[in-house]
């Protein structure tokens, strides 16, 4: 048996457990520490000391070390003759005779109850904030200093998409150049926090409203690492906001024509009095006239309105596809010719007819003709600038078709082009037009198509339903 009296004094002081184990696993010596933790060990195997178990542990570095002839490590979980679990890590160092042969194995265990325990609370710590960044019920995103997606929340990633390692504008908005201005730039640079509002496009290439707010991450020593970005969905607050902006501007707009329109009918109503007081029937028809004249524009006002307030259903008619267009290619022609832009038409005679609302029909491709000439307008890189208005008709379906060689739009633009108050044309417009068309299309049933390029120009294709109530699958 290995004698240890010698340095006795030294190896009972040491803090951890030590003891010393022959092939078997028995234990041969132990320190002090070990036998007033575990008890009296003489004769037993270390795993019925440490863990109280009938036979040897699965994996054991102390028949590891006898094994290879070198050192081990390893965490166990040991328990006290007291039923106290001790956490411990466990290194092994093997003991030669004068043979060189390994006699017993030395193993030191030293107790890291506490720091297993500080672990697991700061573990349990990291997954209640990943829980809480996952949950949170807005976009998140972790953002370096050259506006890198590094990490996302559920949310995030839901609506976006696996972003990381991508540009923010990339991924938000599909520009190849950061936003103007970048309030997460800005968090780098002063270390505030910021915000703005922006539309942001889904990865379903739907648009939505979002409030941003950036804050800064620092290090242990205050240097700001990363910044992050909290996005806010307030599509449905815009949306309403919208509806009642919009119907506002609408009666501002028409209130000098509603005056006009009153005074139409006092007029018509004065002749049709003036008539039947004097037995005119001239005068009364030609009031009527003008009364009837001015009842049609109210109506028409009316259903404007209604189109910006609330959706409704279309007037349905049998109208001709055909004389649609012309009625459009004459509204918009003198506009044309005082800008120089040629201005043609094409109609093929497999167009026919459609049930529809002529009106808004009308409303809807003048909208959308008078954006193309607008776009050939503020294009100065072209000499040359035409619109071209077409249709055509299918067994289901009508098509109607714009085309400009204007200024075009690049990718972020065509995904706001139907946003309520969304306007490429800076303080000369409204945003009003291409949302009101896409929503006459929508309430037929229909769709307007969008192809555009930057530079070159744009195509807008109307696709309406002959039937009302076929809803058209793109």
């Amino acid at each position: 048996m290995i004698q240890i009296t010698e340095y006795e004094k030294y190896f009972n002081a040491m803090p951890g457990y030590v003891t010393v184990q022959d092939r078997d696993l028995k234990v041969i010596a132990a320190n002090e520490k070990y036998r007033s933790d575990f008890g009296d060990w003489e004769g037993r195997f270390c795993y019925q000391v440490y863990k109280h178990r009938p036979d040897k542990c699965e994996v054991c570095p102390v028949e590891k070390t006898f094994q290879f002839g070198n050192s081990r490590s390893s965490e166990e979980v040991v328990c006290c003759m007291d039923g106290r679990e001790v956490s411990v890590i466990v290194y092994t160092s093997p003991i030669y005779n004068d043979e060189g042969e390994i006699e017993a194995v030395l193993e030191m265990s030293t107790d890291i109850t506490d720091v297993k325990s500080l672990q697991h609370r700061y573990q349990e710590s990291q997954n209640h904030y990943r829980m809480m960044f996952e949950e949170v019920p807005c976009f998140i995103s972790i953002q370096d200093d050259e506006l890198n997606i590094i990490d996302a929340n559920r949310l995030h990633r839901e609506a976006f998409g696996n972003g990381y390692g991508r540009k923010c504008f990339e991924v938000y908005k599909h520009r190849k150049e950061e936003c103007t201005p970048c309030i997460v730039k800005q968090t780098f640079e002063d270390g505030e926090i910021h915000y703005h509002e922006e539309v942001v496009t889904r990865q379903d290439d739907q648009p939505i409203n979002v409030l941003v707010h950036t804050t800064p991450i620092r290090d242990a020593e205050g240097k700001i690492v990363h910044v992050m970005e909290m996005s806010t969905d307030i599509t449905q607050i815009r949306e309403l906001q919208s509806q009642l902006a919009s119907l506002g501007l609408l009666i501002s707009s028409v209130s000098h024509g509603i005056k006009g329109v009153l005074n139409g009918l006092d007029g018509g109503l004065y002749l049709v009095n003036k008539g039947l007081e004097k037995d005119n029937q001239k005068r009364v028809e030609q009031g009527w006239d003008i009364v009837t004249r001015n009842v049609g524009r109210i109506r028409s006002m009316v259903l404007d309105i209604l189109y910006y307030a609330k959706d409704r259903d279309p007037n349905y008619s049998q109208i001709s596809a055909e004389q649609s267009l012309k009625d459009v290619f004459d509204l918009v022609k003198d506009k044309a010719y005082d800008l120089g832009i040629g201005l043609t038409k094409e109609i093929d005679q497999t167009c026919g007819e459609l049930e529809a609302d002529e009106s808004a029909i009308r409303s809807l491709l003048v909208n959308l003709a008078e954006n193309s000439l607008d776009a050939c307008r503020v294009d100065a890189k072209k000499s040359d600038h035409k619109v071209q208005l077409r249709v055509w008709g299918a067994t289901d379906e009508v098509v109607f078709e714009i085309e400009d060689n204007g200024i075009g739009m690049e990718r972020e633009t065509r995904d706001k082009a139907f946003s309520l108050f969304f306007s490429s044309k800076g303080t000369e417009g409204t945003g009003l037009g291409l949302f009101i068309a896409n929503k006459i299309a929508t309430a037929h049933g229909g769709e307007i198509q969008l192809d555009s390029c930057e530079g070159e120009g744009t195509c807008f294709r109307v696709i309406i339903p002959r039937k009302k109530n076929v809803t058209v699958v793109s």
